[in-house]
């Protein structure tokens, strides 16, 4: 791992065998850079734990990483987040968007600082391109902030 990327262990991050009985398993990409993100990321775990809409599989150690993009910004902290949803994917798009909107989420511009992010990944394994959603997510193939935590997560939707 660079010089510049820093792996963060905390109490549920990361955790694993949570059991669902919803039918559609999507991995989320969490990430944010601005207040207290690790903070963020705790409270956003009891948020969705509580959440009827969907349960948390497991989660990945946090990643702290450089910006892409727009890099007059602060490092990012990102994770991944596996869950079970019986939301079909666009409804689940709208669900993450809420959430991000609760957590203060504001979008000034391209790639710009953020108090939290929250990108589908997957979706089952189905792909989708329409103006709205494109699954799996463009080029998170190409970003550490996404494939360093997903090769960390120790667990399958069950």
């Amino acid at each position: 791992m660079q010089e510049d990327l820093r792996l963060y262990f905390l109490k549920n991050f990361p955790s694993k065998n949570f059991k669902s009985f919803k039918k559609h398993c999507a991995t989320i990409g969490v990430g944010g850079n601005t207040g207290d993100v690790i903070k963020r990321f705790k409270k956003l775990f009891y948020y969705l734990q509580q959440s009827r809409v969907v349960d948390i599989i497991c989660t990945s150690a946090i990643l702290k990483n450089p910006p892409f993009g727009y890099l007059d910004q602060p490092y990012f902290f990102n994770t991944i987040i596996i869950i079970k949803t019986n939301l079909p994917p666009q409804k689940l798009m709208r669900y993450l968007l809420f959430v991000e909107k609760r957590f203060k989420r504001i979008r000034n511009f391209k790639d710009s600082p953020r108090t939290l992010d929250l990108d589908m990944i997957f979706y089952d394994k189905i792909s989708i391109s329409s103006k709205h959603l494109t699954l799996p997510h463009p080029h998170w193939f190409e970003r550490e902030s996404v494939t360093i935590p997903l090769g960390l997560i120790n667990c399958r939707c069950n």
